[in-house]
């Protein structure tokens, strides 16, 4: 497989879709993630030590083909280091087995990683990479007033699309009687031809980027009739309705947006987790613990799958069933990461990794809980289903 680089425009989605159809190989697969934040001084060269320590070490303990492929990576991941990294990066993933085709993915990410990590596996490492899909969510926000609108699509911290809508701003009259009615009656079919031009705008870039949440921030006059006239299927994605000025610069919109996600998601999770609980304790579409949603996903039966946001609160994977503990995707499974504090089970992260990769494959819905008492009685993991066997 040639090199493949994503911009830090591309949506995640389409990273990960690719990603989960490696099929497992021999050869060491290196994931590797770096965060690339800049230190105090505006150095970004705090991964490095991460890469001289790692890099040697983990090629020391390979043999024949295997060393040969992994060093042939990390020559290509040095290079890429050195020459295409665009300046707005925080962040960057590496996906490499130069012994599979030539197999070598980079994405660029322009929000950071908690630390730098280094997986070796059959298969690449995506539980990272799923959960950032997941913190920085996709969605549009739409600021309107009676003579304007933004229109943006935020995704991974950046905004991927910009749109706006400009029309004659409007004046207020002291004229009176019938004179002063025509004129209102001009003003509100202005307003009415304003809106119904922004609800298609929304609408088109809604289906074209293929969006499911919307954030709107609108004025108390313009709110009714956009209201009135957002169809159904739109009006059903709006997540929220916030209060920005018009003119609120692009940084703070995303800012103050991505907080109310986070705060709506936050909300949805538990109710996402009651659903999950009252559909398994019912004997009807729902599944807990590792044991039984692995085999769920072996069965293709996963609608959405319902994750604890740290790998640490799975239930180990040595208290797995064997056949789930000796399967190709645990081969080999290692890990390194750069943060004195993380607590690594290879394991326990790989465990967490299948259960992504394959609800990934299968095209579910992965669902990241953050709070982690949520899920700590059932293991923390489950799944809804789209259907019984």
């Amino acid at each position: 497989m040639a090199k493949t680089t994503s911009s830090l425009e591309t949506p995640l989605r389409d990273q990960l879709d690719r990603l989960a159809a490696f099929e497992p190989t021999e050869t060491p697969v290196l994931s590797l993630y770096l965060d690339m934040r800049p230190d105090e001084h505006g150095s970004r060269g705090r991964y490095e030590s991460f890469l001289r320590k790692v890099f040697p070490d983990r090629s020391r303990g390979l043999r024949g083909d295997a060393r040969k492929s992994f060093d042939r990576d990390v020559e290509r991941i040095t290079m890429y280091l050195a020459e295409e990294l665009q300046p707005a990066t925080n962040g960057v993933a590496f996906f490499a087995c130069s012994a599979a085709s030539n197999f070598f993915e980079a994405v660029q990410l322009s929000v950071p990683l908690e630390h730098s990590s280094l997986f070796i596996g059959s298969v690449p490492h995506l539980y990272p990479l799923a959960r950032l899909n997941d913190q920085y969510p996709r969605y549009a926000a739409l600021l309107i007033d009676t003579n304007s609108a933004r229109l943006f699509v935020f995704g991974l911290g950046i905004a991927e699309t910009r749109r706006e809508v400009r029309n004659v701003k409007t004046r207020r009259t002291s004229m009176g009687g019938s004179s002063q009615a025509r004129y209102q009656r001009h003003i509100s079919n202005f307003h009415l031809h304003h809106t119904k031009e922004v609800v298609e705008v929304l609408d088109r870039v809604v289906r074209e980027d293929v969006i499911d949440k919307i954030i709107v921030s609108c004025d108390p006059v313009t709110m009714p009739t956009l209201l009135e006239q957002m169809p159904k299927h739109l009006s059903e994605k709006v997540v929220d309705i916030v209060h920005l000025d018009i003119n609120t610069p692009e940084h703070q919109v995303l800012t103050e947006t991505l907080d109310t996600m986070r705060e709506k998601d936050a909300q949805t999770d538990a109710e996402h987790v009651e659903r999950l609980l009252n559909a398994w304790h019912s004997d009807g579409l729902g599944v807990v613990g590792p044991e039984d949603t692995m085999d769920a996903l072996a069965k293709s039966q996963v609608e959405e799958l319902l994750i604890a946001a740290t790998p640490a609160l799975l239930q180990r994977a040595s208290e797995l069933p064997a056949e789930l503990r000796t399967g190709s995707a645990f081969a080999e499974a290692t890990a390194d990461t750069s943060s004195a504090s993380e607590n690594v089970d290879p394991q326990q992260l790989q465990f967490a990794d299948e259960l992504v990769s394959r609800a990934q494959q299968q095209s579910a819905r992965i669902r990241f809980i953050e709070d982690p008492s949520l899920l700590a009685e059932v293991g923390g993991v489950g799944a809804l289903l789209r259907f019984k066997i």
